[in-house]
């Protein structure tokens, strides 16, 4: 039997059903004031066309709480150099967008340069 996902004791389909005020009543003290104070005009412009419908939308909105409406809708956020595509699922519900759009990589070093160190020199050129 699949697990039925829950959000402060509510399903899904329930916390679609409810007004923005209301959702906001369930989340954690941060989430909740930001969302009383009410969207930014880049954010209400993300809400829109996520009610058009519109596919692959690309936003630099790093600090918009992802609500209900938003499930199962592909969003592209910016993450400083490059958009990384993001599917919202239920679990994602009262984070923000730029949590899931990592802005930092792994170092990864190779080997060092000519005359980085002593040991290096003794290394061919090719």
């Amino acid at each position: 039997m699949a697990k039925v996902f829950l959000f402060r004791g509510k399903k899904a389909e329930e916390l679609k059903k409810l007004s923005l005020t209301e959702f906001a009543d369930l989340l954690k003290s941060r989430a909740r004031r930001s969302l009383k104070k009410g969207f930014t005009p880049a954010q209400k412009k993300l809400l829109e066309a996520l009610k058009k419908e519109k596919r692959d939308y690309k936003t630099h909105c790093r600090d918009m709480i992802i609500i209900p409406e938003m499930i199962g809708k592909p969003i592209r956020v910016h993450n400083g150099k490059e958009f990384v595509m993001i599917n919202i699922t239920e679990e994602m519900l009262g984070h923000r967008l730029g949590e899931f759009a990592v802005t930092r990589k792994k170092v990864a070093h190779s080997s060092p340069g000519i005359g980085a160190t002593r040991s290096s020199a003794s290394l061919s050129v090719r």
